[in-house]
Order: C-alpha cells, then structure tokens, then sequence
C-alpha cells in the first residue's frame, strides 16, 4: 500500500512538473504527435498568409474602385476614363472597363473602315455592341476567377485539419492505454498526461480550421459581391456605349 502511493505521488508531481504546460506537453509527445502538429501548424501559417494577403487586395480594390466610379459616372469622354482606368492596378471593375473599350475601339475602327468603303455614315451597328458584351463578360470571368485564388486552401484547411487533429488525438491515446498495459497500472495520473498530449491535436487542429473556415466564408461573400458589382457595371457601360456609339441600321 505504501509503495502504491509512493509510486501515485511521484507520478503526479511528474505530471505537474512536465504536463501542466502546452509546450511541455508537446515536448513529451511521440513522433507522429509532434508530425500531426507540425503539419498544422503548416496548414496554419499558410492560411494566415493568404488572409492576410486577401485582406489588403480587397482593401484596394475598394479603395481603387469608389476612385474609378467616382471618374466613370461624371459620363466624360470614355477617352478619359480609359487613360483613368489604366492607373488602377488592383481594380477588377477598371480592368473590365479597359476590355470593354479595347473591344469597342477595335470595332470602331473596323466600322470606320466598312463606312469609308462603302459610303455609309459613320457610327457603330447594334450587332457590334455583342461582341462588346461578350469582351466585358470575358474580362468579369476572369477577375471573378483572381479574386478567387488560394481561396480553395482556405476551404480545404478548414475541412481537413479538424480530421487530422482527430487523428492525433485517436493514436495519443492509442499509445496512452498501450503504456497502460505496459506498466499494469490503470490511474488517473498514469493515464491523464497521455489523454492530455493527444488532446492538443484536436485543438491545435480546431484552431487551424475556425480561421480558415471564418476566412473563406467572408472573402467568399465578397467575392459574390464584387462579381455582382462587374455584372452591374457591364450593363451600365453598354447602355452608355448603346447611347452614345450605336447608330440603328435603316
């Protein structure tokens, strides 16, 4: 009886003084613990990275964006608006324009070339306005497609990492009760430190996944946004385009 508790006290006090502590706890795991956390803490610095990334695009865009509207809704000259949009570097809605009207240049020219050979007036048919449209949907999907990028990591971590804490967890305790038999002593001190080290997997893969998961759904949304904001946007540069270029055919 006495050597039973000899053996409880010294096992407790090892556990205060090496298991109380996350790093400690670390320390002691075994391999494959410490590899679960290392593929982690991975997945972790990767995602930070991306939404952080992620956080200053979308702040110049909306900062470039309110600027590029702000010149595009005095209705100028598009002249203007081109030389404008060709500044922003970082605005999706300033791109598109600059598709738009590349495309409506071309077609002008090829509509200049047509009237001067065939004496017509000068001006652009209502059927060249498609390939407009089509340019401009080109230009959204694209942008669409660049916001999205590393976006799937993120949705990826926050679907996978709580799955391989779990795994880390089910073999810590795996080899908790496999030293169990080993020693032949079921107590709480013999068996709390293995529970408590496999239990860092979990939570080390919850704190991967809830940052990841939060991340994606809001870059998400507002992706969603934006898209909407560019299909809006191509819609008011052909009705301005319509008004002012588009001559009907007799």
């Amino acid at each position: 009886m006495t050597e039973e508790v000899l053996f409880l006290s010294s096992a407790i006090s090892q556990t205060q003084a090496g298991h109380l502590s996350v790093w400690g706890m670390v320390q002691s795991s075994g391999f494959v613990a410490r590899l679960v956390l290392a593929v982690l803490m991975g997945f972790s610095i990767i995602s930070w990275a991306i939404i952080l990334h992620k956080l200053r695009v979308f702040t110049r865009i909306s900062r470039e964006t309110i600027t590029f509207m702000e010149v595009f809704k005095k209705r100028g000259q598009m002249e203007n608006v081109y030389n404008h949009a060709k500044r922003l570097r970082n605005c999706p809605m300033a791109r598109v324009f600059l598709a738009g009207y590349i495309e409506l240049a071309a077609q002008f020219r090829l509509s200049q070339v047509e009237a001067a050979s065939q004496g017509h007036e000068e001006g652009l048919l209502l059927e060249k306005l498609d390939s407009v449209s089509r340019s401009l949907e080109r230009a959204t999907a694209q942008e669409v497609t660049k916001l999205e990028r590393w976006l799937i990591f993120l949705g990826t971590t926050g679907s996978v990492t709580p799955f391989i804490g779990l795994f880390g967890t089910v073999w810590g305790v795996m080899m908790a009760f496999s030293g169990i038999g080993a020693k032949g002593v079921a107590s709480v001190a013999v068996v709390a430190p293995g529970i408590s080290e496999a239990l860092i997997a979990t939570a080390a893969g919850l704190f991967t996944a809830v940052p990841a998961v939060m991340g994606y759904n809001y870059f998400i949304y507002q992706v969603k946004i934006l898209a909407t904001d560019l299909d809006n946007f191509s819609l008011d540069m052909l009705s301005l385009i319509d008004r002012i270029y588009i001559k009907r055919s007799s």
